[in-house]
């Protein structure tokens, strides 16, 4: 029997009851248990955590029954949690990884399985496929390898402890951020949670000062009503704009279904696209912090860092799309900030991974240091790095549409796109990466993580930025 469990860029997912079901996760969880006996590690235990999403919880209990009939001990989340705050508690404990049920920002009928290793970021493509090879064993033998021990003989045997990730996790943001500072500065900030399960925390951290927090759509609902999915773009946010306005408020932070990626309206009810974030993070670091560093990001993320980079005398690091990859590339080489075009940023001194709560609070900071709301703290990027002009098209794929259009790119490279000469072609992972004259490029690939064709671009002229995503569309043949 060949399994349906596949990892993508960050985990594994699938609709809920086709192919997410409790076997399905059972089995996954028995892999992973495997694999901690298998690497050493299975003596410091597994962190269970899980989001706001239909059965996450039931979903959880699961995998944590499979868990501990394997031996290994398992701190199993008492409510739903930010998925950093799950990878941060691997840290704090000193265990071996962590399983998060989460889809993540996916739309309400997904849900998914993100194994976190002992370093507390995405899984290494390299941990990913020992965890596949199991995965298929047990699959092979019908699943008649899986252990099974019930909740309640597990606490009665000590193998099992249900905790609570967020008081740790909350004197981790006071040692990066100056809580006490941010919740002095009088800043007026409408939080949405999206439903998610960052739902509360930003609005708890930040209670008992002059700064004013709303906070919107904080109710649980895993039907992530009036929204596409829980994904802070653009499209998913008119209710945050609507509450900025109703407040009168600096500023709007949106968190998406896991609590790791981060979106930004400002105080006049524009959206700050996830490249004008990044970039806006990182001379922060840089110019408010005065801080020093290598920076990583994503091919499909903004050439305003690489230009942060050149002003600052440091490093940046290109690399394929994912925390998997950029994760590790930040411990490497000790980088001060890494991120990518989806809105998900880490920092040096916390978790390799993304972080939106994290995010969200370093962006506060940059605006009570500077005293500077939103639109100023853009156009004086903008004064030093120069414009620059973003968006990105998605396209549901059925079928066999991805090799495709795949061999149609391939045998019809074009020589200019809207009007732009084509300076150079890569071979992007999935994907192909088209440079444009000006240092603009238009990046076409398939989603790791859903069938999606992802169109994205970024130019000097904001003008050629929605003809960029036609004339890629045409490319692939999806218009």
């Amino acid at each position: 029997m060949t399994s349906p469990i596949k990892f993508g860029t960050d985990g594994w997912r699938a609709i809920i009851a086709e192919d997410f079901t409790f076997a399905n996760v059972r089995v996954c969880a028995q892999s992973v248990a495997q694999y901690l006996q298998e690497t050493g590690l299975a003596d410091r235990g597994l962190v269970i955590g899980f989001d706001t999403r239909f059965a996450s919880d039931d979903f959880a209990a699961a995998a944590a029954e499979v868990v501990a009939a394997n031996d290994i001990k398992v701190w199993l989340c008492s409510r739903p949690a930010p998925t950093p705050a799950i990878s941060y508690a691997i840290l704090e404990k000193g265990a071996g990884g962590a399983i998060v049920i989460t889809a993540s920002h996916n739309p309400a009928i997904w849900n998914g399985l993100k194994y976190k290793p002992d370093y507390a970021g995405s899984a290494s493509p390299e941990v990913v496929a020992q965890l596949e090879q199991g995965i298929e064993a047990i699959t092979a033998q019908d699943s008649r390898g899986v252990k099974r021990m019930s909740i309640a003989e597990a606490k009665n045997a000590d193998i099992l402890d249900p905790f609570d990730p967020q008081p740790a996790y909350f004197e981790q943001l006071n040692r990066l951020v100056d809580i006490e500072g941010l919740k002095k500065a009088g800043l007026k900030v409408v939080v949405d949670s999206m439903h998610g399960a960052a739902r509360g925390w930003l609005k708890t951290a930040l209670y008992g000062g002059k700064t004013q927090v709303w906070e919107i759509r904080d109710e649980m609902n895993p039907a992530f009503p009036d929204m596409f999915n829980p994904e802070p773009i653009a499209r998913n946010l008119p209710p945050l704009v609507t509450a900025i306005r109703e407040h009168g408020a600096d500023v709007g932070l949106a968190t998406d279904g896991d609590g790791d990626r981060i979106g930004i309206i400002d105080e006049n009810g524009v959206f700050i696209n996830q490249l004008q974030v990044f970039a806006l993070i990182a001379h922060y670091m840089l110019e408010v912090r005065g801080e020093r560093g290598p920076l990583v990001k994503s091919i499909t993320t903004t050439r305003m860092v690489n230009r942060l980079g050149e002003l600052y005398n440091v490093s940046v690091y290109e690399m394929p799309v994912g925390f998997k990859f950029i994760g590790p590339k930040m411990m490497e080489v000790d980088a001060l900030m890494g991120g990518e075009e989806s809105g998900g940023y880490g920092f040096r001194g916390h978790v390799p991974e993304r972080d939106g709560l994290v995010s969200a609070l370093y962006f506060l900071d940059l605006m009570a240091r500077t005293g500077r709301k939103p639109s100023e703290l853009l156009a004086d990027l903008y004064a030093k790095v120069g414009q620059h002009y973003y968006d990105r098209a998605d396209v549901h794929l059925t079928g066999d549409d991805r090799s495709t259009i795949m061999r149609r790119i391939n045998e019809n490279r074009p020589t200019t796109l809207a009007g732009l000469a084509v300076t150079d072609i890569d071979a992007a992972e999935d994907g192909f990466r088209f440079h444009l004259e000006g240092g603009g490029w238009l990046l076409i690939r398939f989603s790791g993580t859903e069938p999606l064709l992802r169109i994205y671009t970024e130019v000097q002229q904001e003008s050629k930025v929605q003809e960029l995503l036609t004339a890629g569309k045409e490319l692939a043949g999806v218009v």
